[in-house]
């Protein structure tokens, strides 16, 4: 099975361990605006504190989405793959090179412009996800930021549920993108 961001079929099968910077640039820059946003929220905080509203934690989904990823790390371990490092399979080369692939083959592959339409939302997503993480960063300082927040009201606790769902999210818009994505030119050659 190919996963995204590797090429091989093989029972081994790993990330490609390059990462490209355009798409590290993009991620840092997107997680460098979301710091700055969410230093501007916490800095215009309000001086009146929110109540906690119980019930707001949703612990038990959490504990859900925690048991099935542990399961899914499982599997993926025991098939060869390397779960964390497929983490950074969005940013690596063969990401980059897919997609440069898919945008180039736009009239020359009859499928090409619909994977690219399919694909503006786990972009998108992948892009976004950066950007929330580093409003939480300092937004999250501010007591009304977490105080309703799945995990909340504690700063620790609001952090660990986000970036858990955010983690989450990714990884399942870069396995929908390794369903759309046209391969790159080494592995169509490969497979010929």
């Amino acid at each position: 099975m190919n996963t995204y961001g590797t090429e091989s079929r093989a029972p081994s099968v790993r990330a490609d361990s390059t990462l490209s910077r355009p798409l590290l640039v993009i991620a840092a820059t997107s997680l460098a605006a979301g710091i700055v946003a969410g230093g501007a929220s916490y800095l215009n905080r309000s001086p009146e504190h929110e109540t906690h509203v119980e019930g707001t934690a949703a612990l038990w989904p959490h504990l859900l989405l925690l048991a099935l990823t542990a399961a899914l790390i499982v599997v993926l371990r025991r098939r060869g793959h390397h779960p964390f490092r497929l983490l950074l399979a969005p940013v690596s080369t063969i990401a980059a090179q897919r997609l440069g692939r898919t945008l180039r083959s736009i009239l020359t592959h009859p499928t090409a412009l619909l994977r690219l339409l399919l694909s503006i939302l786990p972009i998108a997503l992948l892009v976004y996800s950066p950007f929330r993480i580093g409003v939480q960063i300092l937004g999250g300082l501010d007591p009304n930021f977490t105080v309703n927040a799945w995990g909340g009201p504690s700063y620790l606790g609001a952090m660990v549920f986000h970036y858990f769902d955010g983690t989450l999210l990714m990884a399942a818009a870069a396995a929908l993108l390794n369903l759309l994505l046209l391969p790159s030119k080494q592995a169509a050659h490969a497979r010929r």
